[in-house]
């Protein structure tokens, strides 16, 4: 680790600095931790390396402004997040209840931020320094900067930019548009005219005042009122959100106007290497050692980023609208740099547990088109099929998954991020299938087919259900061959919109046949800024604006996650009535097909067992048979 100092949290550390003013105040509704997989230490340190003051007040107490004023006024303004989450999501679940750890908070507590931290956050700002320049954003205002759908309220929201009273909003990854803007600043331009910087929304009185092209979406009234209007605009804001060929959006908000400028092209690999290569501690600050640490740093202490963005597009996931569909990685160099100084931290033990990002075997752009013309609009690159132009190369990341496992003090280097593994059945070569199963895998792979239903996958994003049958048994084909015994944990979903109960039957049947049952099941979550929250909304895909069928009642979403865990004895009357609703008694009984036994029949349970027994010790005996006649011919 380094020998530099954690940046100032308090008047004491500014003066141990020789420091009389900061330049930036940077609030956040985490605690402090200065490792790069927290937004807020990646900002302050870009910053610090553009020669910017920066001090940090986490999870400051928004019931009075007299936390806010810790580190006096700032000479450029404040930056403002909620932390790595979304301040709700953060504090409930899917089901609304108020969750009982908060990871990012120390000693895992609850009730350090409140909710809807940023907007929070920017009132106590205002009511202390009424007119300075705040800047918003992490991944609360960046999913949030238009009018959107909000689960928790079950209502449409302005743009978090309107209702924080922020200046301006940052969104996507900030790293080239807040030095942008702290330069602009510190020229001496006003933030209110500070307009021309990509991935930036900020606020306008009249239309008048735009002078490139722009688009303008349906407004916040529209929205809030229709949920056709809703859709459509959302389609808009899907569609360009690429830096290449995107356009400004503009949304009417009241009497005025939220702009939206095109996103910030990607990092290049020298500039994603420097943000990595910054004067990081690697740990939460010393004050939480007391408090019971963050238990947050524990996920990420000995993994390593290797790279952002996915062209994957899963429909639930936010990493699109977020991060882009352009993938960009560091070099190996510097991911070879970072795992040696993980090598002399004193708790290391000689495993690294991840070497990834939004999807750990992408680290290129999808296509030599992408940086050109940028991502395809209307076509996406692995669904329903992989694009004929996909790259499809895991060369460049196995090299360095092989150099990494070499390195001096590592024992074994893990995967443990998402993996697509349509894409790694796309590869016509097996070398990366068989060295991942060999030396990258902690006996468990997890992969995320999340359901098995052709109509669900459709609207999820997801590839068929058999390049995921293809994709198990190459698994276990190549585990035999190595003499292992390692297994798939399936991530998987219920509820999802276009999910009826008769495909959670299908799934459930699927989990009968390949003997599986899992032990947690994902309820879809419809938060902020992806295509199926926009679905769970408004009963409209807004690729095709038709109608699709959303599970919203609490009776059927407890029945569709119930099925796919339908061995447990606790949920044994709910899914005794989603069979009986969808008219699917064959599935009661006593047979090998059967998900559970009839209700109050009086059969025993040991010629139950018996009969079961006799039938599957058959199916055993005749595949044992036939092995032995394969070898008889082989010799």
């Amino acid at each position: 680790m380094t020998d530099n100092k954690f940046l100032p949290i308090s008047k004491q550390d500014m003066i141990d600095r020789g420091w009389e003013q900061l330049d930036f105040v940077l609030v956040t509704g985490d605690a402090y931790v200065d490792h790069h997989s927290f937004g807020t230490a990646i900002i302050s340190r870009v910053l610090e390396n553009a020669g910017y003051k920066v001090g940090i007040i986490a999870q400051p107490d928004w019931k009075s402004v007299d936390d806010f004023k810790r580190l006096g006024r700032p000479r450029l303004g404040f930056l403002v997040n909620a932390g790595n989450m979304d301040s709700m999501v953060n504090h409930y679940t899917v089901s609304k209840r108020r969750r009982e750890k908060d990871f990012y908070s120390p000693g895992g507590k609850m009730g350090l931020r409140p909710d809807r931290a940023t907007i929070v956050y920017c009132n106590r700002i205002r009511e202390a320094y009424k007119d300075i320049p705040i800047i918003i954003g992490g991944v609360e205002a960046s999913l949030r900067r238009f009018a959107h759908y909000d689960y928790w309220e079950n209502k449409v929201r302005k743009s978090m930019l309107i209702d924080s009273g922020a200046d301006v909003l940052i969104y996507g990854m900030g790293e080239r548009p807040v030095v942008e803007l702290a330069d602009n600043l510190n020229d001496g331009f006003d933030i209110k005219y500070i307009r021309h910087i990509d991935g930036t929304c900020y606020i306008i009185d009249s239309l008048e005042e735009l002078y490139d092209d722009y688009i303008e979406i349906p407004s916040y009234k529209e929205v809030s009122k229709d949920k056709y209007k809703y859709a459509q605009a959302f389609k808009i804001q899907y569609e360009e959100q690429d830096p290449v060929r995107g356009k400004v959006l503009v949304q009417k908000h009241v009497n005025k106007y939220l702009v939206q400028n095109k996103p910030q092209m990607p990092l290049s690999r020298e500039e994603l290497d420097k943000v990595y290569s910054l004067p990081y501690q690697k740990n939460y600050h010393p004050i939480y050692e007391k408090q019971g640490k963050v238990p947050a740093i524990e996920e990420v202490k000995f993994s390593i980023v290797s790279s952002r963005g996915c062209f994957g597009s899963c429909s639930f996931c936010a990493i699109t609208f977020h991060q882009g569909r352009i993938v960009q990685s560091r070099s190996e160099e510097s991911i070879l740099e970072e795992a040696k100084e993980i090598t002399k931290y004193p708790d290391f033990k000689g495993y690294i547990h991840d070497v990834g990002g939004p999807t750990a075997n992408f680290r290129k752009p999808a296509c030599k088109k992408q940086l050109k013309l940028g991502a395809c609009k209307n076509k996406q690159c692995l669904y329903p099929d992989p694009c004929k132009n996909l790259d499809v190369d895991h060369g460049e990341y196995l090299g360095l998954l092989r150099k990494l496992r070499k390195l001096p003090n590592i024992k074994k280097v893990f995967v443990r991020s998402g993996l697509r593994y349509d894409y790694i059945m796309a590869d016509k070569k097996d070398t990366f299938f068989k060295e991942l199963v060999e030396h990258h895998v902690s006996g468990q792979l997890k992969v995320a087919p999340e359901h098995v239903s052709s109509q669900v996958l459709k609207y999820m994003g997801k590839p068929a259900g058999k390049t995921y049958d293809k994709f198990r048994e190459k698994f276990f084909r190549i585990n035999e061959k190595l003499g292992k015994k390692q297994y798939i944990i399936p991530y998987l979903m219920s509820s999802h919109p276009g999910s009826t109960l008769e495909s959670a039957i299908e799934l459930a049947e699927y989990l009968r046949d390949i003997h599986y049952q899992p032990e947690q099941v994902q309820d879809f979550y419809p938060t902020p800024g992806t295509l199926s929250t926009a679905m769970f909304y408004t009963g409209l895909d807004p690729r095709t604006m038709k109608e699709v069928y959303v599970p919203k009642s609490k009776s059927e979403k407890a029945m569709q996650r119930a099925l796919l865990q339908y061995r447990n004895p606790k949920n044994y009357d709910l899914v005794y009535s989603a069979l009986m609703k969808a008219n699917r008694q064959d599935l009661i009984g006593y047979g090998l097909k059967c998900l559970i036994k009839p209700k109050g029949d009086k059969r025993k349970k040991e010629e139950y067992t018996k009969d079961r027994f006799k039938k599957s010790n058959k199916k055993y005996n005749n595949k044992r048979n036939k092995n032995k006649d394969k070898i008889r011919k082989k010799r």
